[in-house]
């Protein structure tokens, strides 16, 4: 399964050098993965005949379209991937795009933040091949992961899997994703525990996050980690449209203020925009206006989705 995306990196480089004419080191700073990968991929398109006068783009790699993304939405990169239309496969394979993204892009030392939310991370970590590409990095955990005490294991057990894949260290965020007041979450975050763990925050290097709707998924019900459908309402009533981590946001990408979010635990999305690299999973008709909300926002400045929601965003 990895074929495609490896066949697909490897497009997008001999593009951005054969036909754009960018440097090596460019191309590396653009992507985030090391020079050796840059020199290896363009060398192995001279080898697979791609390059000519032209890069021969195989069938299911979408270069052009991913082109027409960053270029007209100011992504720093783009990762379209061919997806069945049914949710289950749809979440398999874009998570697999971002496993092989991760295993491509991840330098040692590095701090990588994940929300523990989401089927498309989940479905990324199921992908992922051990490595010790992250050796003497932090893997953090920037959103709450309390609800019962079953789901509060299986939070624990997402991030330290991730941490272990890559050869880095899990710091845990143990507290809920949502607090019952904004009392508790005051109380919560004068915790040494809670209180170290989100000072990672701001010297993260990379983040991976899922894009919510107002409509959360059967995963992030079961949690506990949510807002009642009345209180939902109140913030659809505000105008949000979706949301990273449980902050919510409008059409335009900018936070809804709202005194639900009072009671959250995680990642801020003031402290999120500074983050280097943010890498946003996500994909499907239903999440489109999220998606689009998210670019539009700059809470995101990679995008692995569909191709059917790419080629919405370009028309868009």
């Amino acid at each position: 399964m990895s074929r495609i995306y490896e066949t697909r990196l490897m497009v997008k480089i001999a593009r951005m050098y054969f036909v754009h004419g960018m440097r090596q080191q460019q191309i590396t700073e653009s992507l985030g993965i090391h020079q050796s990968t840059v020199s290896r991929f363009i060398k192995r398109a001279k080898e697979a005949n791609l390059v000519r006068q032209i890069v021969e783009v195989p069938r299911g790699v979408h270069s052009e379209l991913e082109e027409q993304l960053e270029s007209k939405l100011g992504l720093r990169e783009a990762i379209v991937v061919d997806c069945p239309d049914d949710e289950v496969h749809m979440i398999r394979e874009l998570g697999a795009a971002a496993a092989f993204h991760l295993e491509s892009a991840l330098r040692p030392k590095e701090r990588i933040g994940i929300s523990s939310w989401s089927r498309h991370l989940l479905a990324m970590v199921d992908q992922l091949h051990p490595s010790k590409r992250a050796e003497g990095g932090f893997v953090v955990q920037i959103l709450g992961g309390v609800g019962t005490p079953e789901i509060q294991s299986q939070a624990t057990q997402f991030t330290q899997q991730l941490a272990r894949l890559v050869g880095a260290s899990p710091v845990l965020l143990q507290a809920p994703g949502v607090t019952g007041s904004p009392k508790i979450r005051d109380l919560l975050l004068q915790e040494p525990y809670v209180r170290e763990t989100i000072e990672y925050f701001p010297t993260l290097d990379v983040a991976l996050v899922g894009i919510g709707t107002l409509k959360p998924s059967a995963f992030l019900e079961s949690s506990g980690n949510t807002f009642t459908l009345p209180e939902l309402q109140s913030l659809r009533d505000a105008g949000a449209v979706g949301d990273i981590c449980l902050r919510f946001f409008n059409e335009e990408g900018q936070p809804v203020r709202s005194p639900l979010l009072n009671r959250v635990i995680g990642i801020e999305l003031a402290t999120l925009k500074r983050i280097n690299r943010i890498v946003g999973i996500a994909g499907g008709e239903s999440k489109f206006r999220a998606i689009k909300a998210a670019v539009l926002g700059k809470l995101i400045n990679v995008l692995i989705t569909d191709q059917k929601t790419a080629l919405r965003l370009v028309k868009k």
